[in-house]
Parts: structure tokens; C-alpha cells; sequence
């Protein structure tokens, strides 16, 4: 005799999987009819899990994420942006604070290990990074190494948003370069391999006027094949900012209006390489570069003059639109990740709400709370604005606290 109640489960679970395979089936039917129907909407980059040894402040920690939105809270100085530049480190290969490996060893120890599993596009990655004193720094995804670290930048990329951001505004145009730079190394190969070649180009034709100096003599033979290639590499980093510039610029002016309101915030691109012969620019600045031992002329000089209606951001801005500029310049350097790659980065919120007004949160939180965004972490020193944030928020939320050396799931 049959079990009819056995029987019906059977006939229940063979149903709901037919229609299942028949919902693949028919997903699997449209990319191949529109091979470019999934690639249309970037999907997010994910942190399933991390591990830290000794790492900074953690000797030993083991998290588990499993929501779209992190929250890390607990009192200033406790260890959670040491967790935000872990995370980094598994993106750039690098910390964000640190310039040294060495610093990023807990007190006593004499080595330290990130590790991390990734999904981008529905696969899952392991990446690594272990440095140890007296050695070098070990990069693998996968237990796969790089021939080059510089190989995995864009890999899995990530945009951190941090208090020292308005140093962007405030401080040199060397700042402002590395930020664009920072993105567009991100996202297209080729501009990354030409600066390298130019900034080593640079620091030999640099090198070179310093002899030339000490030996009162030159050769303008082999000054001369320094000036080609830096007009030859510059010349291709020069027109990709400014044609990458003109296309991040919609996403940033977007998020400061949604930030500032009726505020017009503007970002205008300054380079030796947009004015003439470089060729002969090159030979004509010579003798002062000689005189002064190092190049004068070139794409390491450019800027990106930070504007509010006009008027420098530095002077005229007050704290909070200082604040809302370098935001709108994160989410703008996010947005274009994602177009790019099609796929979303992880964003990294480290401390992002002190000098923003209420109106400016509001604003921010509404940006957030789209929904539009991949992962995302964000850290704060007060738990009841976080528990205001994230109740905006249409995603799933974890909140970790973090007390010492632990972190400690609260909900």
C-alpha cells in the first residue's frame, strides 16, 4: 500500500522543481537571445566572511556577513576603522592609513593575515594577504599569486568615504590627482600601465637633471628620449581624465544636488598637456628645470579645481558643503565603478556624519535608503543615529558592536 500522504509531498516537491528548472529555463533562453540582458544591471560585490590575525588591534577575529548593510558601532578609537582597512587591503592590497605593512602588525607579533571570501558575479572568491617582518608581502586569490600586486587593483574594487576626505578640498592638487587617479586605476587597465610608465619616467628624467646639475654638463640626446616618453605616456593619462572627468562628472553633480539642494558644485580640469607643441614645450623649460633639478612641466602638475558657483570650494565652503563635496565625490567615483565594471564595489562609510547637518543626513540617508547600492559598512561612534539610519534603509541590516579586540553581533 502507498503512503497518499507521502505520495502528495512527492507530487508537491516535483512541481514546485519543474517550475523552478522551467523559470531557468526561461531566464537561460533570454540571454541567449540578449547575451547583454544580464550584464544591464551591475549586481553587487559581497564580503561573506573575514579573517583577521593579528591584525592591528585584533590578534584573532572571524565575522560572518550576511546582509547587504553592516553597521560597526562603539566608541571612538575601539578598532573599527582597523575593520574598514582590512577590508581595503583585500581591494587595494594596501592599507588606507598606513603607508608602511609593518604598522599594520599587532603590538608584539611579527606578521599579520587578512583574509576574506568575495562573490562577485554569483562566485565565490578567497583573497589573501599575509605580510610578515624581514619578508615579502604575499597577495594570492584562490592560493593563486600575482606575478604583479599591481595586477589585482580593479579586481574587486572598493570606495571608502573617511573624515579625512575634506583634505581633498583643503590640501594639495596632489590629493585631488590621486583621487582620480584611485579611480580610474580601478577601471581601465591601460591608464594604470601609462601613469606607472610616466612616474618612473619622471624620476629618472628627474634623476638625470640632478647629474646633469652636479656635473655641470647634459646631454640633450638622452634628456631628449626622457621628454618623449612622458609625452607619450602623459599624453594618453591626459586625455583619459578628461574624457572619463566628463563622464563622472553627471554622477557627482546628481548626488550633491540630492546632498546640498540648489547648490552648483563644479569640478574644472587643469594639464600643461592641453596647451601646444609638448615637444618643444618640453626643450623650452629645460634650462629652468635644470636650474631647479627636477621636471616642471607635465601631467604630475595637474589639478582639479573643487568649485562652488564658481568660486573655490576651499575658500567659500563652509564645513558641511565641504563635507557634501567630497561625499558627492565618493558616490560619484561609486557609480562610476559600477557602470564600468558592471558590477557594484563595496562602499565603505568610515565616520562620514559628524560637521553634516540634520538636513544633509536626511539627504544622505535617502541616498542610502534607495536601495541602489551594493554592500555597504559603515561605521558610528552613536548608536541611536545608526538605529535611526538604517530603520530608513530598504535592506537587510546587521549591527556589530565593538568593544576591544571582539566584535559582537547585536542584531
Amino acid at each position: 500500500m502507498f503512503d497518499l500522504d507521502l505520495v502528495l509531498v512527492l507530487v508537491f516537491v516535483a512541481a514546485i522543481l519543474f517550475i523552478f528548472a522551467s523559470m531557468k529555463a526561461f531566464e537561460a533562453a533570454k540571454l541567449l537571445k540578449d547575451p547583454e540582458a544580464k550584464k544591464s544591471v551591475p549586481t553587487p560585490m559581497f564580503i561573506k566572511k573575514l579573517r583577521l590575525v593579528n591584525f592591528k588591534n585584533y590578534r584573532e577575529l572571524d565575522i560572518d556577513f550576511n546582509s547587504s548593510v553592516v553597521s560597526l558601532i562603539g566608541r571612538n578609537g575601539i578598532g573599527k576603522t582597523n575593520l574598514m582597512d582590512a577590508i581595503f587591503y583585500l581591494s587595494f592590497t594596501k592599507s588606507a592609513i598606513n603607508s608602511s605593512d609593518q604598522q599594520n602588525i599587532n603590538h608584539g607579533e611579527d606578521f599579520f593575515s587578512i583574509i576574506g571570501t568575495l562573490n562577485k558575479e554569483d562566485k565565490d572568491y578567497k583573497v589573501q594577504c599575509s605580510f610578515q617582518n624581514g619578508s615579502k608581502k604575499v597577495f594570492l586569490v584562490d592560493n593563486n599569486p600575482y606575478e604583479k600586486l599591481s595586477d589585482h587593483i580593479g579586481e574587486f574594487p572598493a570606495v571608502l568615504m573617511s573624515p579625512n576626505d575634506t583634505d581633498l578640498v583643503r590640501e594639495s592638487s596632489d590629493l585631488r590627482r590621486k583621487f582620480f587617479d584611485a579611480l580610474l586605476c580601478q577601471i581601465d587597465k591601460e591608464y594604470f600601465r601609462c601613469l606607472v610608465k610616466y612616474n618612473h619616467y619622471l624620476k629618472q628624467r628627474n634623476s638625470l637633471l640632478k647629474l646633469f646639475a652636479e656635473r655641470q654638463k647634459h646631454d640633450g640626446d638622452l634628456i631628449e628620449k626622457y621628454d618623449l616618453e612622458l609625452i607619450n605616456n602623459g599624453s594618453i593619462v591626459w586625455e583619459k581624465r578628461r574624457d572619463y572627468l566628463a563622464a563622472y562628472l553627471p554622477y557627482f553633480e546628481s548626488n550633491y544636488r540630492e546632498l546640498a539642494g540648489k547648490e552648483v558644485a563644479q569640478i574644472a580640469y587643469q594639464s600643461d598637456f592641453a596647451k601646444g607643441n609638448l615637444y618643444e614645450t618640453f626643450k623650452k623649460h629645460f634650462a629652468r628645470d635644470l636650474a631647479m633639478q627636477r621636471t616642471g612641466f607635465g601631467i604630475h602638475r595637474d589639478n582639479f579645481e573643487f568649485l562652488l558657483g564658481g568660486k573655490p570650494m576651499k575658500k567659500i565652503g563652509s564645513q558641511g558643503q565641504q563635507k557634501s563635496f567630497v561625499i558627492a565625490l565618493r558616490l560619484g567615483q561609486y557609480a562610476m565603478i559600477s557602470n564600468e565594471k558592471k558590477f557594484k564595489p563595496i562602499l565603505l562609510l568610515d565616520d562620514i556624519f559628524d560637521k553634516l547637518d540634520d538636513k544633509r543626513i536626511k539627504n544622505l540617508t535617502q541616498i542610502l535608503g534607495k536601495n541602489s547600492l551594493g554592500q555597504i559598512f559603515i561605521t558610528d561612534a552613536r548608536p541611536e543615529r545608526t538605529n535611526e539610519l538604517v530603520r530608513e534603509i530598504d535592506a537587510k541590516v546587521e549591527i556589530f558592536e565593538v568593544v576591544e579586540d571582539e566584535v559582537n553581533k547585536i542584531s
